[in-house]
This record gives structure tokens, C-alpha cells and sequence, in this order.
């Protein structure tokens, strides 16, 4: 069986029918240019007809970049049943496209060739082989797609069967089997494929889409049934539930089939290249994916985090680097002595489980997690926590009062500001501040009135604000949890408040801000003390 399987990369056609998801030119060539980095076999850049400007111009733009890795794909379909070859507008579009690798999609389902093209099966069979030998006499590489193979299969086996024989016998270099209405079970898939390979005399894909939740696990049958080519899209996005995601695919043939994709180098871009993508996309990044994921490896449990400082294998079936992500321990009610030790550590290296400051620590974070506060994102209040109870931690302000003032007249806009008074090493700041909001008032109020004893905060701004209902059926006096991001240019950090009244969780959220930064000034002149 081959040990190389080519990745072919369709996020910028199928991953860009996905609800909610468009991509521009620009955004196309960013994506394109992160694929190539990436070391993907194919990009499938786009189906470039005149009704779709943006991938014209996407092959245009394309087509004078030097490419390192990938193929630049043109995608289309067969000709249609009253044209020539050569005379047949979609088959011209895609050699217009100038790319050396096209993709055509062809009938596999009678169902479809009756009901939708509302031809004979036979002349389905002509279009696919005669599509297919013309873009090869036109010295393009063709990839064969069977659009709906297996439901086609499911119906009518050896017709399904004639229709990949008629791209073969056209010259496709690789007929790609496609679950594209993605209700096939991986067993139905298995035994389909088993009977399938014996019989072709061209090599095989996959293109699985995600309808039943099937496509990465029927993408990886297909490897072990002997395909050689994997369609899928980063992070999964598509039509309706989506393509197999080739996050989860790559991963799984190269760490536990031993399979070369990308290569090791490369698989450790993995998980930056599926930030990459969320974010030119404008999707949050989703943290439960299995390899690329924030979460994939943050352990929480107690019980976990103590196995895994002995042993990692304990509770991680790869390793976090092997796909460019980290791994990280979670503070929580469930933490355990283990988890606060390791977190510890990264402050006092050497600290003993056993210390009286993790004991300490650990029923503060338990008790203030039962009111309400969550950890795990806010890294910067832990710190802060940590080094209240080491007793490396100085006030550097206290609050006299702070009063916020929300005025609204008619239509005009709200009319907003804070008034703030501040002790600050024994001189008291009262300062006035307006704002896009009460949180936002008072947040610069709070700067101005700390600017002058603390330059450093001047560079120090936020990026993020979430607030979050915790006891949703208490209606308007539910408790709120406030988290904030901060960063100075260099360090990103999390903070958290909560309270009833929203201003105190985010008046909390924000001094603990603040306090993170003038504990990393403090910590840069003197180590941090000893417990």
C-alpha cells in the first residue's frame, strides 16, 4: 500500500459555501499563500465562471505568484449534454484559469442523471470521458470527482462502477470518491470501498462531507482501503455541516497511520494554520477541535493533572507539539494540589506539593469559583492570587470611590462619564472621564488617574470584554461574570470579576488588569518572594 497520500485542499471553493463565511480576493490569496507555507498537495482555488468575478480574478492574481508546495486548482463540471468539448463554456473557463491540475465533477447517481441533467446514462457516460480526455489533450492533469458516489453506488453499483471507468478511460490521474450528501456510515463506506478498489484501474480519493458527522473518520477508512488522494477543508467548513476537516485528517494518517501528508516539520504548523484560517474567516476559532484546538490538551481534573505531571501518555494520545499546539492545566473547583503546584512552579520553581501556600491557594480558588469566578482564561487574576498568598504582591492603589453617570435626552446619544477618586501611595487622584459606555468611562478615568504615578500603563490597553449571565433564572438580579483581555504589546492576559451589578464584576475585572501589569514592572526589578 502507498505510504504518501496527497492532501488536496478545498477550503477557498467548499469552505467558502459554508453559512455565515465569505471570502474576498484578498482574503482567497492570504489562505492560498498560508496553504502553500503549510505544504498542501492541491488548492482548489475556486469554480472561475463569469458569475463568479472573484475567483477569476483570484486565478488571475494567482497565476503570478510563485508557488512553493501546492498546485493551483481549477474546479468545474462536465460539459453539458447539447456541447462539444471544446466548444462548452465551463470547460473553457476552467483552461482559461491557467492552472496546470483541473477538477471536474461528474454524474454518479442515476438518480441525478435522469432527474437533474435529464439525460440518458449513456451519454452520462460520454460527457464524463469525453470532458475529461479534452482537458487532458489540452495538456491539463485532471482530478475526477464522482459526485454522490456512494449513495450512486448504494443504488446502482455497476452503473456507478461505468462512470468512474469512463474518467479513466478519459485519462483522469485520480477518480475521487464523494460522499457528498455526507449520510454514509463509516461501515457502509468500508465495505463499499473494499468492493470498489480491487476493480479500478485508477488510483482513488476521498471527498467527504460532514452530514452525519462521518467525513474525517470515513476520510481515514478510505487511506486504509487503499486511497491515495484526501479532499477536506481546514477546520471543516462547508455546505450545510460541512467537509471533512483536515485538521482532524492529517494528524490521524500521519501520527497513527504513518502515513506522509505534510511531513513533521509541517504538521507542527497545523494548528496555526487553522487559527489562520478562523480568522481571516471571521469565525471564532473553535476550541474543542480534536489536534488544533485550545482545549485538545488542557487537562482540568485533579486526578488528570497529578497522572500527567508523571506521565503525559496518561491522558494524551499524541503529543500537543507534534501539531503546534501546547499543552496546559486548567484551574477549577475539580483542580487539584497538582495543578496549582504546576501553575505555582512557573512562579516559585521547586515549590513542594505539600506547601501550606498551595493548600491555601487551592480552597481560595474553590471558594471563589463556588461564588461564581472561573480561571481558566484568566490567567492574569490567578497571578495575582498566587502572589497575595506568597506575599509578593504590593497595593499599588486603593479606591476611595468611583461614581459612573449615564445620561440620555431624546434621541441624541447617551451622554457618558466616570468620576473616579483614587489613594495612590498616600496622594489622592480624582479624576473625570467620558466614554462609549459606563465600563469604558471608567476604565479611562481609572488610567488617568494611575497615568502619572505608572507611565507603563499608558501602553497597557484592552482588546476584549465578555460578560456572561451565571444564574440565568434570577432575571435582572442574576449574578455576572466579567472577563476582560489585556495586553501591552508584547503579553496577552486575562482577568476576571463578578458581582451582581455588572459595573463592579467589570470595575474588578479592570483593577485586577491593571494590577497584572504593575506586578510584571515590579517582578522585572526583583524576583518574585519565596513562600
Amino acid at each position: 500500500m502507498p505510504n504518501n497520500v496527497q492532501i488536496y485542499d478545498s477550503t477557498l471553493r467548499d469552505g467558502a459555501q459554508a453559512e455565515g463565511i465569505t471570502f474576498s480576493l484578498e482574503d482567497k490569496l492570504l489562505i492560498a499563500r498560508e496553504l502553500d507555507e503549510l505544504g498542501v498537495h492541491y488548492i482548489e482555488g475556486g469554480w472561475p465562471n463569469p458569475t463568479n468575478p472573484t475567483d477569476q480574478a483570484f486565478f488571475e492574481r494567482a497565476g503570478k505568484e510563485k508557488w512553493q508546495n501546492a498546485i493551483l486548482t481549477a474546479f468545474g463540471s462536465t460539459r453539458r449534454p447539447s456541447n462539444r468539448s471544446e466548444d462548452d463554456p465551463i470547460l473553457k473557463t476552467m483552461l482559461d484559469a491557467g492552472t496546470a491540475t483541473v477538477t471536474i465533477f461528474g454524474k454518479t447517481w442515476d438518480l441525478h442523471v435522469s432527474d437533474v441533467l435529464k439525460t440518458t446514462l449513456d451519454e452520462n457516460l460520454a460527457l464524463i470521458e469525453d470532458s475529461v480526455r479534452y482537458l487532458i489533450s489540452e495538456g491539463r492533469e485532471v482530478v475526477y470527482d464522482a459526485e454522490h458516489f456512494f449513495d450512486g453506488y448504494k443504488d446502482n453499483p455497476e452503473y456507478a462502477l461505468k462512470t468512474l471507468e469512463a474518467a479513466s478511460n478519459g485519462g483522469a490521474g485520480v477518480v475521487v470518491l464523494c460522499d457528498t450528501n455526507g449520510g454514509t456510515l463509516v461501515s457502509e463506506a468500508q465495505q463499499i470501498m473494499g468492493d470498489v478498489a480491487p476493480r479500478l484501474s485508477t488510483p482513488f480519493g476521498i471527498h467527504a462531507h460532514n452530514d452525519g458527522g462521518m467525513a474525517a473518520a470515513i476520510s481515514v477508512a478510505a487511506v486504509e482501503a487503499g486511497a491515495t488522494h484526501v479532499q477536506g477543508v481546514i477546520n471543516g467548513f462547508g455546505e450545510r455541516c460541512g467537509n471533512a476537516n483536515l485538521c482532524s485528517v492529517i494528524p490521524a494518517l500521519e501520527l497513527k497511520l504513518d502515513k506522509k501528508c505534510l511531513g513533521p516539520e509541517r504538521l507542527g504548523q497545523l494548528m496555526k494554520t487553522s487559527r489562520f484560517v478562523s480568522e481571516v474567516a471571521n469565525i471564532p476559532h473553535d476550541h474543542r477541535q480534536p489536534y488544533v484546538g485550545e482545549t485538545a490538551f488542557a487537562h482540568k481534573g485533579g486526578a488528570h493533572v497529578d497522572a500527567m505531571l508523571k506521565n503525559p501518555r496518561c491522558y494524551e494520545h499524541v503529543t500537543p507539539d507534534s501539531v503546534g499546539n501546547e499543552r496546559r492545566y486548567l484551574l477549577s473547583d475539580q483542580s487539584g494540589g497538582a495543578t496549582v503546584t504546576e501553575k505555582l512552579s512557573q512562579i516559585v520553581p521547586g515549590i513542594d506539593k505539600k506547601s501550606p501556600v498551595v493548600r491555601t491557594l487551592l480552597e481560595q480558588i474553590k471558594q471563589l469559583e463556588h461564588e461564581g469566578y472561573e480561571f481558566e482564561a484568566a490567567g492574569g487574576s490567578f497571578e495575582l492570587l498566587a502572589h497575595k498568598a506568597l506575599g509578593s504582591f504590593k497595593e499599588h492603589f486603593h479606591l476611595i470611590s468611583y461614581r459612573t453617570i449615564d445620561r440620555k435626552v431624546g434621541d441624541e446619544p447617551p451622554d457618558i462619564e466616570a468620576i473616579i477618586k483614587l489613594d495612590v501611595d498616600g496622594d489622592t487622584y480624582h479624576k473625570v472621564a467620558g466614554g462609549d459606555g459606563p465600563v469604558n468611562a471608567l476604565d479611562n478615568a481609572l488610567r488617568l488617574a494611575l497615568q502619572q504615578a505608572y507611565p507603563s500603563l499608558l501602553e497597557t490597553r484592552l482588546v476584549d470584554y465578555k460578560v456572561r449571565v451565571i444564574n440565568g433564572g434570577s432575571g435582572t438580579e442574576a449574578k455576572v461574570r466579567v472577563w476582560i483581555e489585556a495586553t501591552d504589546g508584547t503579553d496577552l492576559w486575562g482577568t476576571v470579576g463578578v458581582a451582581e451589578d455588572i459595573i463592579e464584576a467589570s470595575w474588578i475585572a479592570l483593577v485586577d488588569s491593571y494590577n497584572y501589569r504593575l506586578l510584571k514592572d515590579t517582578l522585572a526589578q526583583a524576583p518574585a518572594a519565596a513562600p
